[in-house]
């Protein structure tokens, strides 16, 4: 199934950057004020109709369905993917090449399954729970392992478009602890993989997302030896909760 969820999530990849790459695009707003961009929809109805074909019996949670499944219906689901069709719209936007395509399968509340994929920067992300986490990039494909650190110098990946003052807090902190920190600002999911790869220590992220933000990510730092756990405790984020907006997180 990860080779088949690689395959969709780079074929979304392809029907995303043939919008990306044209002189201008449709720009939407959603309810919340959101943005939302053709290629969010092109990417939705490809990975949605994909995974319909050839696995119909799980069902599909996308953040640009319609409308979501309540709580009641959900609660009684073994397995279902999360999609998130295109991660970091503003990215999108501004033409910066930091967006993904995220997929995710989910059994019971944890994610056993996960793919990420950055179309401009050609590089996939995916794992599979207790067989690893892998990068593949310009047709290689590299195990992703934990590394050790060559300093006491702390990396901390933080979101480009969301900041907050409780992340800036955490931040603050860290240096009055007397951390040595450098702090870069990417993307999307993209920090889950500078984290799965070893180039980033910490990802805190203290702000609201969504659990089609997180899940493809969690299992492939997880799968490198790291952990996404709720800020303030030592639980990891679980899924389909009764609201799917996820409390704050450290990934380390």
């Amino acid at each position: 199934m990860i080779k088949k969820l690689t395959d969709i999530a780079q074929e979304a990849g392809r029907i995303v950057l043939s919008i990306y790459n044209k002189s201008s695009f449709q720009v939407m707003n959603k309810e919340d004020n959101s943005a939302l961009t053709e290629a969010d929809v092109a990417s939705h109805a490809f990975i949605c109709d994909s995974l319909k074909k050839f696995y119909p019996d799980i069902p599909i949670i996308s953040e640009e369905s319609v409308k979501q499944q309540d709580y009641e219906t959900r609660k009684k689901w073994e397995y279902f993917f999360l999609v998130d069709p295109l991660d970091g719209t503003k990215e999108f936007i501004k033409r910066n090449g930091e967006f993904t395509i995220n997929i995710a399968l989910v059994k019971g509340d944890k994610p056993i399954m996960g793919v990420i994929h950055a179309p401009v920067l050609d590089i996939t992300y995916y794992a599979e729970e207790n067989k690893g986490a892998h990068k593949m990039s310009q047709n290689k494909i590299i195990q992703l392992t934990k590394r050790s650190k060559s300093d006491n110098k702390i990396c901390v990946v933080t979101s480009r478009s969301h900041p907050c003052s409780k992340t800036q807090a955490f931040l603050d902190d860290l240096v009055s602890q007397g951390k040595d920190i450098r702090v870069t600002t990417i993307g999307s999911a993209l920090k889950f993989g500078l984290i799965a790869e070893g180039n980033a220590d910490i990802y805190p992220r203290l702000a609201p997302t969504m659990e089609w933000d997180t899940a493809a990510g969690q299992i492939i730092v997880k799968e490198t030896g790291k952990r996404l756990t709720v800020a303030g405790c030592d639980e990891c984020l679980k899924y389909n909760k009764t609201e799917l907006v996820n409390p704050g997180f450290i990934v380390q």
